[in-house]
């Protein structure tokens, strides 16, 4: 199937330059252009892309503002940030309003299409180092680092807390599987599970949500 694309960033060029790339795959097409946050809600309205690009600095309403509403109205649209940052609170900002995962600008256009990709497929994109990097410096330096108490964590069961710890680590299923002495196809229906019970979209939510409990540190931390 094609996945189908909306570009959103306030500079022409780059909009048309991601566009290019994008189009000249054959299984992605690009469905629409977006210059502001409330063109992306307009446009997501009329064309239903599976993933938007989505440029965070942009005036009038921003990427953030336009992510939370999009995991609002259009849940089964997946947000993949575009930054020149890594080390931006508006990007964690996206990330916990409901984005899949970030790219920097300078990018290689095979890691882009890649990451649209991996996002559309309903995976939370924290192939790159830099994800991960960027939930740890924000983790690690905010007051919100401390667990907070949520009562969803009591729906999981003890094995489904140790793969969630797992997927903060950011190991992948096989990797999980190795680690717990269990399947593949076991680790796959525990993911779904914590998903499932806890509300979440993808990986990375998973990731933020464990933080958050205090099931995960940042690296070099304990």
């Amino acid at each position: 199937m094609t996945i189908r694309v909306l570009v959103a960033d306030d500079q022409p060029v780059v909009r048309v330059g991601f566009a290019a790339i994008i189009d000249a795959e054959p299984d992605l097409t690009v469905v629409g252009q977006a210059a502001d946050g409330a063109e992306v809600l307009r446009t997501v309205g009329d064309r239903r892309p599976d993933v938007v690009l989505m440029d965070i600095r942009m005036p009038g309403m921003d990427g953030l503002e336009a992510t939370r509403e999009l995991a609002a109205v259009a849940p089964a649209t997946r947000v993949l940030v575009l930054t020149t940052f890594r080390r931006d609170e508006y990007v964690f900002g996206a990330l916990r309003a409901g984005a899949s995962g970030f790219l920097l600008k300078d990018c290689e256009p095979q890691e882009l299409l890649d990451a649209i990709r991996v996002v559309a497929a309903g995976e939370g994109m924290l192939a790159p180092a830099v994800t991960r990097q960027l939930i740890d410096a924000f983790v690690a330096g905010s007051v919100g680092a401390r667990p907070r108490p949520d009562e969803r964590l009591g729906l999981l069961t003890n094995r489904e807390i140790d793969v969630l710890r797992s997927v903060a680590q950011g190991l992948t299923n096989a990797e999980i599987a190795a680690s717990l002495g269990i399947g593949t196809a076991t680790v796959k229906t525990h993911v779904n599970a914590i998903f499932g019970k806890l509300g979440l979209r993808d990986r990375v939510q998973a990731t933020i949500f464990a933080y958050d409990m205090g099931l995960a540190s940042p690296r070099g931390r304990t």
